[in-house]
C-alpha cells in the first residue's frame, strides 16, 4: 500500500446519479467525516439532503462546493 486512501465501491447507479456518502466525500477531499459535520454545524457548508434512513447524501454539486472550500482553506503546494 502506498499510503493512499482506497475508495469504497459504490453502487453504479448511485455513482451515475452523482450521489456520495459522507465517507466517500471525506476521502475524495482529504478530510475526516467529523470535519465535514463540523463545517456543516458552523454554517460553512449547506446541509446535504438525507435519504430515507436519515443518512447524508451528497450530490456532485455538494462535492464541488466542498472541494472549493478545501482549496480555499488549505494551501495546496
Amino acid at each position: 500500500m502506498t499510503g493512499r486512501l482506497q475508495l469504497k465501491e459504490v453502487n453504479v447507479n448511485e455513482k451515475e446519479m452523482g450521489r456520495y456518502t459522507i465517507t466517500e466525500v471525506a476521502e475524495k477531499i482529504g478530510v475526516t467525516t467529523k470535519t465535514i459535520i463540523r463545517w456543516e454545524k458552523a454554517g460553512k457548508i449547506k446541509r446535504p439532503k438525507r435519504d430515507w434512513k436519515g443518512w447524508r447524501v451528497y450530490l456532485q454539486e455538494d462535492l464541488d462546493a466542498l472541494e472549493r472550500l478545501v482549496t480555499s482553506v488549505y494551501e495546496i503546494e
